[in-house]
């Protein structure tokens, strides 16, 4: 029967732990004002007959808080990434420098900033709904287990544990959430 049966409760974790650590990765995508080397990593170049990450081409660095660069490591490739970067959409314009490329990162003006603030809330959402549908698989093994014979209390206990695993998670992006809208309006 289904007395001995264990929720694999370290997966789900793993998996939800996945979700948060997807959120993160598209909040370090979100331009803040401040410069950040992670702000590129969406940015594909079409180098060498295949589409390459910027960090894949070159040195970024961050010399100062609203300046991020670029060292191109093959002159042939400069132009094509200062085409990748302005045709982002992240709203910066690339100077050149040799095979320097250099990304002043201008002010965000207060529009600007409630637009990022209703993406981030988005990309949370996004996270949040991730965190559910794993909770609705947890559960769904619960009740498959429920029909294979697992006691109410086992059945109890298993969808509290559940249940306390996707609040613990929901409210860690939630926090997360908050902390990126904290630094998005900051002036």
């Amino acid at each position: 029967m289904a007395d001995d049966f264990e929720l694999d409760t370290t997966d789900l974790t793993r998996r939800m732990e996945g979700a948060i650590s997807a959120l993160r990765t598209e909040f370090a995508s979100l331009r803040t004002g401040r410069a950040s080397g992670s702000m590129l990593e969406p940015i594909q170049v079409d180098a060498y007959g295949q589409m390459t990450p910027i960090n894949q081409l070159g040195t970024v660095n961050v010399p100062e808080p609203r300046m991020v660069t670029i060292n191109v490591w093959d002159k042939a490739m400069v132009g094509k990434v200062e085409k990748a970067i302005r045709e982002s959409g992240l709203g910066i314009n690339p100077q050149l420098n040799g095979t320097i490329i250099m990304l002043p990162i201008p002010e965000l003006n207060e529009q600007r900033r409630k637009e990022l603030t209703k993406v981030a809330s988005q990309y949370a959402e996004h996270a949040r709904v991730a965190v559910r549908n794993l909770r609705r698989d947890g559960m769904d093994q619960i009740k498959k287990a429920k029909n294979d014979g697992l006691s109410e209390d086992d059945q109890k206990f298993w969808e509290s544990e559940v249940q306390d695993m996707t609040d613990k998670y929901i409210k860690l992006v939630d926090l997360t959430l908050e902390t990126k809208q904290a630094e998005i309006m900051q002036v």
